[in-house]
């Protein structure tokens, strides 16, 4: 198989350029029955550290209820990656039981490559979607073979803020919905400000593939909405909606609404009137940016959308998601033990608040609005309902092993081109198109 033979390859690489750094050494990495009766599983948290004192209160308040498993957490390394953490621990036999950190991508890229287990096989496994109430939210994270690999702990949906301040100097009391209302409140912006734009950001120029999810994929989902853009190795685009987002985009460019060279904090210092942004923005915001104050200086909305959608309401957009994995190095002992880990943090939707509370970011559940247990921090958090409202319709990343180079080529062949000026917008999408197709028929 290609795909396991190029995961297996890179990390050999790595291993023969450095040396490996596992999270714990190999005894507290591999997962083991004691001989005391009692299991051990070992979990990988992100290497963030609200994350990772999350995951050590819930392994002590687990262990307090069930002293018959013993659920080790440790701090995954993020260097060189943390993908290339998990790779490495893969192919020299230190995987930890699960790890989370994962999204649906590089998630695919495991699968293929068989290190990973369906969790839809282990009992138990759907208890934990049905008592989390996520069954709409996890239906976008099913591969291509029916089975589920991955289960989201997070959805942060990348949604756009705006500077209400200036456009109700304008003239405007919301903000645009559609692509012709966003040119025509940059255009009113020209006139009363020729030195603003309506958007800056250097990363709108750069090819790296990881920046088209927060820029291309939160408007070409909102677009087509919804719609996968790959499926069962195969591309599934909406050539209309693409074609209408570059267009929009060429637009922009061409009315100098565009500002795709380096700017600091452009959005906070009233460069730029909108901005795409997830959730972790805010506590920054807190810290650096007191005098920016939700409903009165700026607002948060889903993506604009072409004209020729009737709908702009339940926008999708890209979905920053991640989410946890059970490695197939463990025994069977051990994947029912991590089955009933996740049972007990994922059956109580008091878990779920004390993650949102300690890491801000979303839990992938589709009840967050409507259940009770939020509400308290919703109202002293109006900004972050917005999210919690759109994550049933955030698109997780693409299921392709192939997703770095492919949104590499989305880089390099259409959104870059259409950034400064050099195709147009059906030119770029063909071309775009072409060659994504050349990588996927390899």
């Amino acid at each position: 198989m290609r795909i396991k033979r190029r995961l297996l390859s890179t990390t050999v690489a790595i291993l023969a350029g450095m040396t490996l750094v596992a999270c714990g050494n190999e005894s507290d990495s591999e997962s083991q029955g004691n001989t005391d009766g009692t299991t051990e599983i070992t979990f990988w948290a992100a290497p963030n550290p609200t994350q990772l004192t999350y995951w050590e209160e819930m392994a002590e308040e687990f262990k307090n209820e069930n002293p018959d498993i013993t659920v080790t957490v440790s701090q995954m390394k993020e260097s060189p990656s943390s993908e290339a953490t998990i790779q490495s621990a893969v192919v020299s036999n230190t995987a930890p039981t699960m790890s989370e950190n994962i999204n649906r991508s590089f998630g695919a890229q495991l699968a293929e490559s068989e290190v990973i287990v369906p969790l839809n096989e282990i009992d138990g496994f759907t208890d934990i979607i049905t008592s989390r109430n996520m069954e709409n939210t996890v239906e976008s994270w099913a591969f291509a073979d029916g089975s589920q690999y991955v289960l989201p702990a997070y959805s942060n949906p990348i949604l756009f803020a705006w500077r209400t301040d200036i456009l109700n100097e304008l003239g405007y009391s919301e903000p645009p919905k559609t692509y012709s209302e966003l040119i025509e409140v940059g255009q009113k912006l020209k006139e009363v400000y020729p030195d603003k734009v309506v958007w800056a950001k250097g990363d709108l120029s750069d090819p790296t593939g990881w920046m088209r999810w927060f820029d291309f994929f939160p408007l070409y989902n909102a677009a087509s909405e919804g719609n996968g853009f790959i499926a069962n190795g195969e591309l599934t685009l909406d050539d209309e909606a693409g074609i209408e987002l570059l267009t929009m985009m060429s637009e922009l460019q061409e009315n100098d609404l565009l500002l795709s060279s380096q700017a600091t904090d452009p959005f906070e210092n009233q460069v730029s009137i909108m901005a795409d942004m997830g959730p972790w923005t805010f506590p920054n915001w807190d810290e650096k940016f007191p005098e920016l104050v939700f409903d009165e200086n700026y607002t948060v909305t889903t993506p604009v959308v072409p004209d020729s959608m009737s709908n702009t309401e339940n926008i999708a957009t890209y979905g920053d998601a991640k989410g946890i994995v059970i490695y197939e190095q463990a025994t069977e002992e051990e994947k029912q033990a991590a089955v009933e880990f996740l049972q007990f943090v994922y059956g109580n939707v008091e878990n779920d608040v004390k993650w949102l509370e300690t890491t801000s970011l979303i839990p992938a559940r589709d009840d967050a609005t409507e259940n009770e247990a939020f509400t308290a921090y919703f109202e002293d958090n109006p900004e972050m309902e917005i999210y919690a409202k759109s994550v049933q319709n955030a698109i997780p990343a693409m299921e392709s092993a192939d997703y770095n180079e492919l949104q590499q080529i989305i880089g390099q062949e259409a959104w870059n081109p259409i950034v400064r000026g050099e195709k147009t917008p059906e030119q770029a999408w063909n071309d775009m198109k072409a060659a994504l197709e050349g990588v996927l028929g390899e």
